[in-house]
This record gives C-alpha cells, structure tokens and sequence, in this order.
C-alpha cells in the first residue's frame, strides 16, 4: 500500500516531469519562432498578393492552412512562455471568476447538470495574473463539456485547505486511458480529432507558474477529474497574530533577522498593501521610486533607532512624490501596510527566538517604533506640502510671464502684446513687469498693444491709465497700438484718455513705421 508520503513524492515527480516539458517546449519554440515564423509570414505575404491578383480557390486552400500553422506556432509559444504576457498582478476572490466563466457555458446547460459548491468564498482569494488563469480554467470547463458526448454532470468544488486553495472539476464524461496518463498536459497530445493539446497545456504551464499543483484521476467511459491546488493569499493567523513560515535560526539580531527574511516581508507587504501594488510598476516608471526597496529602507531606519536618516529619507520623499503629483492616498496606505508587517515581523521574531518580553518592554518598544513611523509621515508630509507650494509657486510664476510677454524689438524698444481679460489680479501684474522692464532697460520706447485685450471694469482702466502716466514720468514714451471701438467707447463711458505724452496707433506695425521715420 502507497502511504500519503509517497504519493506525495510520486506527485511532485510528475509535476516536475511536466515542468521539464514544458521547458523543453519553450527551448524548441524559440528556434521554431525564429526559423520558421518569420518565412511563413512572408508566405503569407506573397499569397495575399498572388490572391489579389488571381483569385483561386487553390490559394484560399493554401491561405487558410498557413493560418492554421501560424496559429499553432503561437500557442506554442504562449504555452511556453506565457509570463511575457504583459499582464500585472492582482488579487482576487477565484469563485467569482469561476462563475463568470461557466456562465459562458449556459448554451450546454440543457443537456448537462452542473453542480457546483463553492466554500470559503471571502477567504479564498488567489494573488496572481488573473487573465492567464481565467483562460486556464476557461480550458478545463471547454474539455469537461465537450468531454461529455450526450447527457452528463459537471460537478466544480472550491474550498481552502492548509493554506491553498483547492479547485476540484469532474465531470461524467468519455474519461482518459490510463496509460495515457504521463502525457497530460503535454503540448500536441489530445484525446480530440481535431486538437491541439495547446489548451491543457497551457492550463499545467499557468498553475505551475502560480506555485500551484494538478493532480488527474481519469477512468474511460466514467469521467475525468482535475484537482488543481493553489496557494491562497491569505495567511495563517491565530488570536490575532500571524505565524509566518520565516527564518528561524536563533541568536541573530533583529536587523538580521529582517535582513535573512527581506522575501517574505515583501509578500507580506503586497498582501497589506491591496491597493497599491498594483501601482507599483505604474509609481516606479513615473517617478522612479522603488517602493519596496524604499519600503526595506524605512525598516532599518526604524529598527536602528536612526532618527536624522528617517527625518532626511522622508524629507527626500515627499519631494519626490511631490514632484511627480503621486497620489499620497497610495503613500498613506503603502506606510500603514509597512507599520502592520513590521510589528508581525517583530512578533515571529519574539516567538522563534523565545525571548522574554516583559510589559515594560513591549510598551517601550510599541511607543519608539509607532513614534518614528508617525516622524516619517509627519516629516514626509511637512516635505511633500512645502514642495507642492514650491512648485505652485514656480508654475505662478510661470504663469505671470507668460500673461506678460514682454519683447524686446531693438535696445531701445520694448513691445508688450496684452491678449485676454486684463482683471484686478493681472493688472497689478502687469504694471510689475512693465515697471521692471522700463527701470532696467535702456529703452525710451515701449509699445502696447490692445487688439486683443478687454478690461473688466473702470479700476482696471484706470490703473492701467495711471501705468501710462508712470511711463512716461520714468522717461520712457509709451505707444499705444489696437485700440478699438469696444474700448474707445468704455473709456468715453467713464471719461476717460489717454495723456497727451502717448502716442496711439491703429497696428503695431504702423507704430514702427513711425517710429523709424521719426529717427
């Protein structure tokens, strides 16, 4: 009689065969992709052109077959190398996507029960690529249904089991020869005429790569079962706390401890922090931070008592995020989750090397560790508002130039084309930079234009007026140009005009013309 041991072993084995497959797979996929993909495409190319110009059936034939192999050629590659599919990762509850999936199959329901039990549903959630995995359970369901030739059952179970979670799919149908057995899973074997054995070979190729396992029990003419166990995300916890499968060599310090386990915490980290790893990638190439490796930072500071590096570190990164406009919901959550797996590494660490931890120094320790981490939030988002502030204030500025575009023509001719409503806030800006420009300069002329300005009330014309009158008192000749019939008839409304030191134009090039000939 086997024991559960040696069943195990004779599992694992098979799982290892298949895994070796599949990399062999990948190896032949890379030479055929590189052989052989690149002349078929120009095959194809050239019956496209032949079929334009002589439409024949025999070149449809011919058409339809190349797209065949195409097609085949990359499911190979898919099924070998399926984690280049730009995909990120995420977490989920698996019965969901289960039932969206059979939900598919409601056209074979008529002729085939399906049953399903689906337990631990809150708590079954899978951490992975959820796509890769919908499509190999997608395949499953495909083979189950077709599996069965006229009237059957489809039972599909779901339950969490030392830490996995555990998929069970049976179904009444044909079954699978016991010799054939070794070669589940393996790409070009099936059991249909007209397959592939892509399919279920992709399905052993996703589960492999999400540390799952399959198990397959088949007998002909009763049915076929897949067992595929799956590593849950979610974590052992007993009376609050949680015991992590963690390095437990004794007599080392807590910064080794932290530095032997830097794996674990950062898993621990991504299931903390659900929201934000999946921004991770997104906040790296933006603003170049590394969140984890930031993340490690920020616990040896801690874990050292080093107050002034924690104070510098958060200093350095409310800038950053600052400058990059990153959303400091996602930096509050990302902090919380590192305060939560830190004092989880603490407790393991407490556990495994037995200390004695009276009160006094667990509160000691409590009330330093929340403290500095409080530091860091506080001093990052001293930092981060100090440097929004900062680049406001430089945009402003920005702004300010931009609604002043003061143009030097010559050495002694400055021309400011105003564009836009001229209100109380802009006019005080503008007699700023007009001021500035003729106290600085060497011009004696300076040339405004209004073809394109409107002024929101009587105190913006007349500041604008007494800005003249400035001009002038300063040395300067101010020249107006574009004044139209909207503004002549504003300033006759308030009885207003200008001084009798400013010349008016109707352009600005009329006003050089001028200019020139008087020189």
């Amino acid at each position: 009689m086997i024991s559960e041991e040696q069943n195990d072993q004779a599992i694992d084995q098979r799982d290892h065969s298949h895994q070796s497959q599949l990399a062999s797979v990948g190896q032949i996929a890379a030479g055929i992709a590189h052989e052989v993909r690149n002349p078929l495409t120009a095959v194809k190319g050239f019956l496209q052109l032949l079929k334009e110009k002589s439409p024949d059936s025999y070149i449809d034939v011919a058409e339809m077959e190349l797209n065949h192999a195409l097609m085949t050629l990359e499911n190979l590659l898919q099924v070998s190398k399926p984690d280049k599919e730009d995909e990120s990762l995420c977490s989920f509850k698996i019965s969901a996507e289960l039932e969206s999936i059979l939900y598919l199959f409601q056209d074979q329901l008529y002729r085939v029960n399906l049953i399903t039990d689906f337990q631990d549903v809150d708590s079954a959630i899978i951490y992975g690529k959820k796509n890769q995995l919908k499509k190999a359970f997608f395949n499953l369901f495909k083979n189950a249904f077709e599996a069965i030739p006229k009237q059957g059952a489809i039972t599909v179970k779901q339950y969490i089991e030392d830490h996995n979670v555990h998929i069970v799919i049976q179904d009444t149908g044909v079954g699978i020869p016991k010799e054939k057995f070794p070669f589940i899973g393996t790409p070009f074997f099936t059991t249909k005429e007209d397959g592939t054995g892509m399919g279920l070979a992709q399905v052993f190729t996703v589960i492999y790569q999400h540390g799952g396992k399959i198990e397959v029990d088949s007998e002909e003419n009763k049915g076929t079962t897949f067992h595929l166990i799956i590593p849950s995300e979610m974590v052992y916890k007993k009376d609050g706390v949680i015991h992590l499968d963690i390095d437990s060599s004794k007599g080392i310090t807590l910064k080794e401890f932290f530095l032997n386990n830097r794996d674990i915490f950062e898993q621990q980290l991504l299931l903390e922090a659900v929201n934000v790893k999946e921004k991770i990638k997104e906040i790296h190439t933006i603003g170049s931070i590394n969140l984890l490796e930031n993340a490690h930072k920020l616990v040896l500071y801690i874990i050292e008592n080093r107050r002034h590096d924690l104070m510098m570190f958060a200093k350095k990164e409310g800038e950053a995020w600052a400058k990059h406009s990153l959303t400091i919901a996602f930096k509050l959550e990302w902090i919380q989750a590192i305060r939560r797996v830190l004092w989880d590494f603490l407790y393991n660490f407490d556990r495994i090397q037995e200390l004695e931890v009276n009160r006094d120094y667990f509160y000691t320790l409590e009330r330093n560790i929340n403290e500095l981490i409080d530091q860091f939030l506080n001093s990052f988002f001293i930092s981060y508002t100090k440097a929004k502030d900062d680049i406001l204030h430089s945009h402003q500025q920005l702004i300010n130039e931009l609604t002043v575009p003061i143009v030097r023509f010559t050495s002694y001719i400055s021309f400011l084309p105003l564009v836009g409503k001229v209100d109380k806030n802009r006019i005080k800006t503008i007699k700023d930079k007009v001021f500035g420009q003729v106290l600085q300069s060497e011009a004696h002329s300076f040339i405004i234009d209004l073809s394109k300005a409107s002024f929101s009330g009587e105190a913006e014309l007349l500041s604008f007026l007494k800005m003249i009158d400035g001009i002038s008192m300063i040395g300067c000749r101010p020249i107006i140009t574009g004044v139209g019939q909207k503004l002549v008839e504003q300033m006759m409304g308030n009885n207003l005009s200008f001084n009798n030191r400013t010349e008016t134009y109707r352009t600005v090039n009329h006003a050089l013309e001028q200019y020139y000939m008087k020189s």
